[in-house]
C-alpha cells in the first residue's frame, strides 16, 4: 500500500468509525420500524471488514475474514462511492460536509487498496 501519513491513518480510521456509529443507528431505527435492513447490514458488514483491514495493515491487528468475506465487503465498498461522490459535487467548497466526505472517499480508496493488497498475497 502507498505510504499513507499518520494523520491520514487516523482520519480514515475515524472515518470508518463513524460511518459504522451511524450505520448502526440507522439500523437499530429500520428494525424499530419493522423496515427491510438487508442492505444496512450488508453494508455495516462491509464497513467493519474496511476498517479491520485498514487496522490488519497498518496496525497488524488479526481480523477472522474469509476471501469470500473480502471479495462481497470489496463490492459493497466500491458500490458507496457513486452515492458519496453525488452528495460531494452538491456539497459546498470548504464546508465541513466536504472535508467529511472527502475523508470518507479517501477512507474507502484505502480500504479497497487493503482488500487487494491482501487477496493478491
Amino acid at each position: 500500500m502507498e505510504n499513507v501519513s499518520n494523520v491520514n491513518k487516523l482520519e480514515s480510521i475515524k472515518s470508518f468509525q463513524s460511518s459504522i456509529r451511524k450505520s448502526e443507528k440507522a439500523l437499530a431505527q429500520m428494525t424499530q420500524k419493522g423496515a427491510n435492513t438487508t442492505l444496512i447490514k450488508k453494508r455495516l458488514k462491509a464497513l467493519n471488514i474496511g476498517l479491520a483491514m485498514l487496522e490488519n495493515t497498518w496496525n497488524q491487528k488479526p481480523h477472522p475474514y474469509t476471501k469470500e468475506n473480502l471479495a462481497e465487503a470489496r463490492k459493497v465498498l466500491i458500490g458507496l462511492f457513486p452515492s458519496i461522490e453525488n452528495i460531494y459535487a452538491k456539497s459546498k467548497e470548504g464546508s465541513p460536509q466536504r472535508t467529511l466526505l472527502e475523508r470518507r472517499m479517501k477512507a474507502l480508496e484505502l480500504a479497497v487498496q487493503a482488500i487487494d493488497d491482501l487477496s493478491n498475497d
